[in-house]
């Protein structure tokens, strides 16, 4: 490819990069607000968390595309970027799948945690900040990880707005070349590239928010194949030998 070529695919590059990172901070906004939301303990606040984690999970992320970037302007009379339309399509929709996340990791914390914080009188609020979220955020992080990677991927249904993403600027230089399988196959290695660095990032941020509650992620499965084995009548024989 020429190198004025190679500049397009590069600009869709940084465009790809900078909606996954608008879309996935929205995302993340999204997901702790909800979830936390699904746990209240009034019904209508919960209520509403779930018809919203309902409807935007049961639709197409590529019809959210188009109701907020051709729709919305005809009924409200404003229209967005294609930059910021992409985010807030894919930061609602992928906000939904993470407020499941977020309200499993949250159920999933030792209801003990939640009862001693009842009897140190601590409020809600407080039970939430100090007591769950510490417990409950590692626990999100591999859920995560997954859905970024996911969303990674849909960032290139922003091409159907004529946004230079990676995916529409590939296919430029493909109809300019007629290079489809060569073209085809730099994209892959692109979109696999920012997905293990990804990866790689978060289990870097997952190892340190397990230590920062004691935990870790290799001791943590030493821990549970010990008891395991104690469950069996293994461990009793290795604690009288030692």
């Amino acid at each position: 490819m020429t190198s004025g070529l190679w500049k397009l695919v590069l600009e869709g590059v940084w465009t790809t990069v900078q909606l996954l990172v608008f879309s996935a901070l929205l995302a993340t906004a999204v997901s702790f607000v909800v979830g936390v939301a699904r746990t209240h303990r009034l019904w209508i606040v919960r209520f509403l968390a779930g018809f919203y984690t309902e409807v935007f999970r049961g639709t197409s992320a590529l019809v959210m595309i188009f109701w907020v970037f051709f729709v919305l302007p005809v009924g409200f009379g404003w229209q967005l970027v294609p930059l910021w339309a992409g985010t807030l399509a894919l930061g609602l929709t992928y906000g939904a799948y993470g407020a499941e996340i977020v309200r499993g990791a949250l159920q999933a914390v030792d209801p003990a945690q939640l009862e001693g914080g009842i009897a140190l009188s601590f409020t809600p609020w407080q039970r939430l900040r100090l007591i769950l979220l510490p417990q409950a955020v590692p626990e999100t992080i591999p859920s995560f990880c997954n859905l970024l990677v996911e969303l990674l991927k849909g960032t290139a249904l922003v091409s159907v707005m004529g946004m230079g993403d990676l995916t529409f600027s590939a296919n430029l230089v493909r109809l300019a070349l007629q290079q489809s399988a060569e073209i085809y196959a730099y994209v892959l290695l692109i979109y696999f590239a920012i997905a293990f660095v990804i990866t790689r990032l978060m289990r870097v941020l997952e190892k340190r928010l397990r230590a920062g509650i004691g935990k870790d992620p290799g001791t943590e499965i030493t821990a549970r194949e010990r008891k395991r084995a104690q469950a069996a009548g293994v461990g009793a024989v290795g604690g009288g030998a030692a």
